[in-house]
């Protein structure tokens, strides 16, 4: 990592709903934010993360929406 250059680390794989696809990073950057990056095929639905992060780190990229893309809402 870089901090001259304002880079990140991948801190934790975002798992696809088949428990074992690695869909996306979750990115720590120089600045301390979090952000998620996606592979190729854009977001997806997470099931969860490995490692698991903490409760801040899921709340700061909105880890409960990243469990429901794609799901319609019932209304």
């Amino acid at each position: 990592m870089n901090d001259d250059k304002g880079e990140g680390v991948a801190i934790a794989n975002l798992i696809g709903t088949d428990g074992c696809s690695v869909v996306g990073w979750v990115y720590r950057w120089t600045t301390g934010a979090h952000a998620v990056m996606w592979d190729v095929h854009g977001p997806q639905q997470v099931s969860e993360t490995r490692p698991d992060l903490t409760a801040e780190q899921k709340q700061e990229i909105d880890f409960d929406a990243l469990k429901r893309i794609g799901i319609e809402d019932g209304g």
